[in-house]
């Protein structure tokens, strides 16, 4: 291969709001953590396992404010961008180092309005919900029955 590749895919829990630092020019950055966790049985012990890895994701301009209108703390985001390392000195004189997740392109996964704080319905529950409140008036006005006949039962491949 000729080349090489730094892309990162994500999808995790957002740990903050999103915090907004605005630049000359218009220009702007969003920043906040993302936490992905990984569950495991511990083959010794039998008990349950679960790491939380924290990553610090970055986003720009004009999807930054995008970010800040929408995410919320506790949503599930789904996040594509490359990894990139930064160093500063510090206030106290030391260099300080950082790895962060450039955001270039990301999916909202929790549903619009939902409330992460609620506790979670299950996904068979809120799937049925619209069916049933489609299904109410079908069966005030209920189809006439079809007739079937012996030959469309002649038709068929079986």
């Amino acid at each position: 291969m000729a080349g090489t590749v730094n892309k990162v895919i994500l999808i995790g829990h957002t740990g903050d709001e999103v915090k907004m630092k605005y630049f000359e020019g218009g220009n702007c950055i969003g920043r906040f953590p993302l936490a992905t966790n990984e569950e495991y049985m511990n083959r010794n012990t039998g008990e349950r396992v679960s790491n939380t890895e924290w990553h610090n994701c970055v986003v720009r301009n004009k999807a930054a404010e995008v970010c800040e209108k929408y995410l919320k703390k506790g949503d599930k985001v789904y996040i594509e961008g490359r990894i990139k390392n930064r160093q500063w000195t510090g206030e106290d004189g030391q260099q300080r180092y950082t790895t962060e997740i450039q955001v270039q392109e990301f999916t909202f996964l929790t549903p619009k309005g939902e409330n992460t704080s609620a506790p979670a319905q299950p996904q068979a529950q809120r799937a049925a919900q619209p069916q049933a409140s489609q299904q109410q008036p079908a069966q005030n006005n209920p189809a006439p029955p079809v007739a079937s006949t012996s030959e469309d039962d002649d038709d068929l491949p079986f």
